[in-house]
């Protein structure tokens, strides 16, 4: 069987696996960029669950939408994206808590992942989904805003993990950024200015 490449739910390239198990999915999102306070927890919280894979210093982030790329380049998409968020206001988001996909759509498990509250979040996703076609399963009415602590590693000390309490860390989102799993970088900037 042949190796393909594997684009988790935080649009980050986790492959190669057998392309059996790759999902198709565009190389471009639009992000929530994390503060350091979040990815310093996702960090310490990683740390114990030995067994995991953790996301490095620098790769957490929030996914708010995959956008379809369709082979048209960055800027092209950026404008779009720019263009269905005009007037959008900043919005607010919480981490709430631990939890995990025991079971994820794609790439190794389970993930461990900090759940985020923020209803205007959502209501972004729902916008981008009128005009960038939701991937199955990850988007849409499946849509599970989070921050990935780490994969894989031991099922029982991650579940035990999801039962820690935390304290909640809020901010206001007012800019987001376009990113290109592909070539892992920001590729621009779109801004909620209302």
């Amino acid at each position: 069987m042949a190796l393909g490449r594997v684009i988790d739910r935080d649009n980050r390239w986790i492959g190669p696996f057998l392309a059996a198990d790759a999902v198709s999915v565009d190389v471009y999102s639009l992000n929530v960029p994390v503060p350091s306070e979040v990815a310093r927890l996702a960090l310490d919280l990683a740390r114990e669950v030995p067994t995991v894979t953790p996301r490095r210093r620098g790769e957490h982030t929030l996914v708010v939408k995959r956008l379809g790329a369709d082979g048209r380049p960055p800027n092209v998409i950026e404008a779009r994206t720019r263009e269905v968020l005009a007037g959008e206001p900043p919005v607010a988001v919480r981490i709430t808590g631990v939890d995990w996909f025991p079971e994820p759509t794609s790439g190794p498990g389970p993930v461990l992942y900090l759940a985020v509250e923020s209803p205007g979040l959502r209501a972004l996703h729902e916008r981008l989904c009128a005009v960038f076609d939701p991937v199955p399963d990850v988007e849409g009415d499946a849509y599970t805003p989070h921050v990935t602590i780490a994969r894989g590693g031991d099922r029982e000390a991650t579940r035990r993990l999801c039962e820690r309490d935390i304290e909640p860390i809020e901010w206001v989102v007012d800019e987001l950024e376009l990113y290109d799993a592909e070539r892992s970088l920001a590729s621009g900037t779109v801004a909620l200015s209302g």
